[in-house]
């Protein structure tokens, strides 16, 4: 009989909802039931016997993604994840200033100090500096859209000010915004691959 058991699984390189759809439709084909399905995270009905574990860690190879096992490497992710899903889905949180540090405390529940000296000798990179690339990253999409002024999209993502967003956007890019505006062609990475730079 099946185990009743709710199992998690934390899945690397699920970053958007069109990552999710991709994860849900292979989860349907492989005939695996899950309770939730979320930025980063699996919630299994029940426990997979080795020979699904190993089909489905084949496909989420396949699909560019992978299951993670190292319990650090869970909480990198976690802490991606988390950075990610706020910065493109949490305006209040950004608007309103709010620290990073305090909502990445609250979601893994661990000390600050700890996370971002983990994440750092993993990613080589702070958490801090993580955060700055997703943002430009950001800016940059909103920028292709056009659709708001360096103005808006600055106060859209909690800068202080307009010369704050422009400062930081350079130091990244090596571009002004009305510079990379003006590119041709727009170069922006998959938000996986955000960070050594």
């Amino acid at each position: 009989m099946a185990s009743k058991l709710h199992t998690t699984l934390h899945i690397k390189n699920m970053v958007c909802n069109r990552c999710i759809k991709v994860i849900k439709d292979e989860f349907e084909k492989l005939e695996i039931k899950y309770k939730r399905i979320s930025i980063g995270e699996v919630e299994l009905e029940n426990e997979l016997d080795k020979e699904k574990l190993r089909l489905l860690e084949k496909v989420l190879i396949e699909n560019g993604f992978e299951l993670i096992k190292d319990k650090r490497v869970k909480i990198i992710e976690n802490i991606k994840n988390t950075v990610i899903k706020t910065i493109y889905n949490d305006e209040n949180f950004l608007i309103n200033k709010k620290k990073f540090s305090g909502l990445i405390v609250k979601n893994i529940c661990m000390d600050y100090s700890y996370l971002s000296s983990l994440f750092s000798s993993i990613e080589n990179i702070t958490i801090e500096h993580f955060i700055i690339l997703q943002k430009v990253e950001r800016v940059k999409e909103l920028l292709k859209y056009g659709e708001l002024t360096l103005s808006e999209i600055a106060f859209k993502l909690g800068y202080s000010s307009v010369q704050h967003l422009s400062t930081q956007f350079k130091k990244v890019t090596g571009l002004s915004a009305s510079e990379f505006k003006n590119l041709r062609k727009i170069i922006r990475k998959p938000i996986d691959q955000i960070i050594y730079q």
